[in-house]
């Protein structure tokens, strides 16, 4: 194989110097070698890193909620048993940043009676907690509708 590739760079007419020719013979046998190897390796086994979500404040969780979250249950993501019921939300003009307020609960049960002000509403920390939301007036609708039909 060198010798075709030394008489190919040969035959040519523009003339090429001994520098030039070492250099492009080692361009041909090393690209060969550097293309075979990943082509034998599994595409597959290459570490893909996936996209990093960014985190959401306590606004824009809320903004999915129904009723911009109140009533809801919100927690800081490294926060064990602690959550904030959602009483009222103040918010600013671009509507992605405002005040919170909300009522303690530990561990599932009330720990304060009166709202209190929400520290750190624009901290990228916030999740929703769906096993503490507020039960949907839906179960006392069902019975009355019920009772309605049975009369």
């Amino acid at each position: 194989m060198a010798a075709t590739l030394m008489n190919r760079a040969i035959s040519r007419t523009e003339p090429v110097g001994a520098f030039r020719l070492s250099l492009n013979l080692l361009r041909n046998f090393s690209a060969p070698a550097a293309a075979a190897s990943p082509s034998t390796e599994n595409p597959s086994s290459d570490p893909i890193k996936p996209k990093r979500r960014k985190k959401k404040n306590l606004i824009e969780v809320a903004q999915f909620l129904p009723n911009w979250g109140i009533g809801y249950h919100m927690a800081k993501a490294h926060w064990n048993g602690v959550s904030y019921e959602i009483t009222k939300i103040n918010l600013y003009k671009d509507g992605r940043h405002g005040k919170a307020w909300g009522i303690v609960h530990k561990d599932g049960l009330r720990a304060a009676e009166a709202p209190k002000k929400i520290s750190g509403v624009h901290k990228r920390c916030w999740k929703y907690i769906p096993n503490l939301s507020k039960t949907t007036p839906a179960t006392t609708s069902s019975t009355s509708a019920a009772e309605v039909q049975a009369a």
